[in-house]
């Protein structure tokens, strides 16, 4: 089938590589502009344009699909299928309605639940104990179209979203290489949302991170996880804040939310609100780099 694949970060990378393995003919990427990154502040390529380039695919960047000449060239292209994974951008109407067979999304939720922009990090947050990828026909609203095809998985409790992020990647190339068969061979399923039961995934912001010790242990705990690698949660240690990345529950206390509780060769402990401590296990202190709580009481008392 002739594509056209849109996609921006690193999750979408799965997807386009097995497009290209299943021998799909991919007509163009299109992915968001370079971006100057770190202290340089060079330019640097999407993930996405990178594994394009290396496979030969011709990107296209355009800030804005509204552009003018956009469609045009897209139209040029003639894409039978148009396939979006991650690329941060709403289609126009006018684009959803160009390709023959439409245009889907490999969506990072059970959809109807967590549509928007970090629906990872957001039912790891909530304490979800499941979840998996969509891949949905698209409609004008967010996240709101027909889904086509989902696939399940267990969230482990000690995972954080920067692993499920890379699992959930792979889930989806999968699920996206059956679904344009089925696409293909005129099999797909068709099933409408629920739009009683939607949930909303909103961007990630640092408002997020303080901890409120007052919240039970395992809140707290899924909302290190959640919050993996950024904006990451922060927390008041001997009049600084500092960053965490990893607990594990440890335990009950009569001690009171917030009280530190000390030290032991795996993390500091805190009192939570439900009566329950959390270890925290690594951590970012002022100015320096992540890193393991033991090692960083092996030069620090606490």
């Amino acid at each position: 089938m002739r594509i056209v694949f849109m996609g921006t970060p690193e999750f979408a990378v799965p997807s386009l590589k097995r497009l290209v393995a299943d021998g799909h003919e991919i007509a163009a990427v299109y992915t968001n502009p370079d971006k100057p990154k770190n202290r340089g502040m060079k330019m640097t390529p999407s993930p996405v344009k990178v594994a394009a380039l290396e496979a030969g695919i011709p990107v296209i960047q355009p800030r804005s699909l509204r552009e003018e000449g956009v469609l045009e060239e897209l139209t040029a292209l003639a894409p039978e299928l148009i396939v979006v994974a991650a690329y941060g951008k709403l289609l126009p109407k006018a684009v959803l309605e160009l390709p023959e067979y439409g245009c889907i999304n490999v969506h990072s939720s059970l959809l109807p639940k967590y549509r928007g922009a970090a629906p990872i990090n957001w039912a790891m947050i909530n304490g979800e104990k499941e979840t998996g990828v969509t891949i949905m026909y698209m409609a004008e609203g967010l996240d709101t179209g027909d889904i086509i095809a989902q696939t399940v998985t267990p969230i482990q409790p000690e995972e954080n979203a920067e692993e499920l992020y890379s699992r959930l990647a792979e889930l989806g190339g999968a699920l996206l290489s059956d679904t344009v068969v089925s696409i293909a061979n005129g099999t797909a399923r068709r099933t409408p949302q629920d739009d009683s039961l939607h949930t909303y995934a909103p961007m990630l912001s640092r408002e997020l991170s303080p901890i409120d010790w007052n919240r039970s242990a395992q809140a707290i705990h899924d909302q290190i996880r959640g919050l993996v690698p950024w904006p990451a949660t922060t927390f008041e240690l001997e009049g600084k804040t500092f960053k965490a990345y990893a607990s594990t529950l440890a335990g009950s206390t009569e001690k009171a939310p917030g009280t530190l509780l000390g030290s032991d060769k795996q993390g500091i402990l805190f009192a939570c609100g439900d009566g329950k401590a959390l270890r925290l296990t690594e951590l970012q202190a002022p100015g320096k780099k992540r890193m393991k709580a033991a090692d960083f009481l092996r030069g620090h008392k606490i």
